[in-house]
């Protein structure tokens, strides 16, 4: 996170727009959000049969308030068993604006500052996408837990093995907090099916369509061209996330991008596609086509569906299994709202806080995590090979 780079010069380099320019905050609220973070209205019932596992706070540290502000939109700041004891962002104003939106009053410099503070117990990782995984180690090797944006790794099978290993030496809790897996309903697909209500699963979808038309501001321009199977785990999850399992082989197709801030000679990449479909086998021997395209206008957002030898999920359960289990999603504190992405940030966040609570692993730990994301690296690596068969590493805790 060192970076001798000013504010100004950084702005000026990636074009920033007003947004992160420091329009006031009702300017910020009228503008249009960016896709996945209108919020999702809270059912008025999210907290029934809440009750609390503890009267432990967990301390937290939060890094990161770019311009989607992933840092505070999670709302650690208003779980009852949580207290968030610092942030951070490299950019003094945002760091400030973090501090506001988490109500705390340390702030550090950087993340690496940040991690040697002994009473912090868990951070949470809402850095650019590129440094998720060697922030998350050097959490992890500060002995604390460690929750992180998504992907897990970015475009690294290296970084992907070092990050397995730095979670097991560290004996702490890592979650990636993959939005599609608490979906309403991807959420009631992994209860039907942990119930038996599908069988083995003959089939998955997962789409992750995300259409702009410039690209959203990033961090050292992370996000111009970026191959889109290197963020993959909107999409994978309806598979990964459903079942547990992982992708074996992966055969992938993309098309050349007609945008001209996705072509190969404008990104770091030299990556030529916006969109990438691919064809995975999965560990139980069926199949699963996984989507993600920057460059189709229109229909958007994080969606799948999912067919097994004994039942359908098209937006609702069909087949053989007639006594269901509950599908609703677990109850949320009273303080904490669902948030963004389909509703699912209020719940990734009491999950983790409430997997270290219990002392239990999160759901989507990082074998989980490593299965959704590899399995998109190595399908852009058959992309290149125009759809060439490759196998996928598997990790499995």
């Amino acid at each position: 996170m060192h970076d001798s780079a000013t504010r100004r010069s950084f702005i000026h380099k990636i074009g920033l727009g007003a947004a992160a320019l420091g329009l006031s905050q009702s300017a910020q609220a009228e503008a249009k959000p960016i896709q996945g973070f209108e919020k999702a209205a809270t059912d008025p019932d999210a907290s029934k049969g809440w009750k609390p596992v503890s009267d432990r706070k967990i301390r937290v540290g939060i890094v990161g308030y770019g311009v989607c502000r992933f840092g505070a939109a999670f709302s650690f700041q208003d779980h009852p068993n949580v207290q968030v004891v610092a942030v951070s962002d490299l950019f003094p104003d945002r760091c400030a604006a973090l501090a506001k939106a988490c109500r705390c009053e340390k702030t550090y410099p950087s993340l690496e500052e940040l991690v040697k503070d002994d009473n912090i117990e868990a951070v949470f990782v809402a850095t650019d996408a590129p440094s998720h995984a060697r922030h998350c180690i050097d959490v992890l090797k500060h002995g604390k837990h460690v929750a992180s944006a998504v992907p897990a790794v970015f475009g690294s099978l290296e970084d992907a093995d070092k990050l397995f290993e730095a979670v097991k030496r560290a004996g702490r809790k890592y979650m990636m907090f993959e939005t599609s897996c608490f979906h309403e309903d991807l959420s009631a697909m992994r209860e039907i099916y942990n119930a038996g209500g599908f069988g083995k699963l003959v089939y998955a979808e997962g789409e992750y369509y995300h259409f702009s038309a410039d690209p959203i501001a990033s961090y050292k321009d992370w996000r111009v061209g970026v191959p889109p199977q290197w963020y993959p785990t909107h999409s994978n999850a309806y598979y990964v996330g459903v079942t547990g399992g992982s992708f074996t082989e992966v055969s992938c197709m993309a098309i050349p991008s007609l945008t001209k801030w996705l072509q190969a000679e404008h990104n770091v990449y030299k990556n030529p596609f916006g969109t990438e479909i691919a064809l995975f086998r999965t560990s139980e021997g069926g199949m699963a086509r996984m989507a993600v395209s920057w460059d189709t206008p229109g229909v958007s957002g994080e969606m799948g569906r999912i067919r097994g030898q004994k039942g359908t999920f098209y937006g609702k359960y069909e087949g053989l299994t007639k006594n269901l289990p509950p599908t609703k999603r677990p109850p949320l504190p009273p303080t904490v709202e669902a948030g963004g992405h389909g509703g699912s940030h209020g719940y990734l966040m009491n999950e983790f806080v409430t997997a270290i609570l219990q002392d239990r692993k999160p759901l989507v730990d990082v074998a989980q995590a490593l299965n959704m994301t590899v399995s998109g690296i190595v399908a852009h690596q058959s992309a290149l090979k125009d759809g060439e068969l490759m196998k996928i590493p598997q990790y499995k805790l």
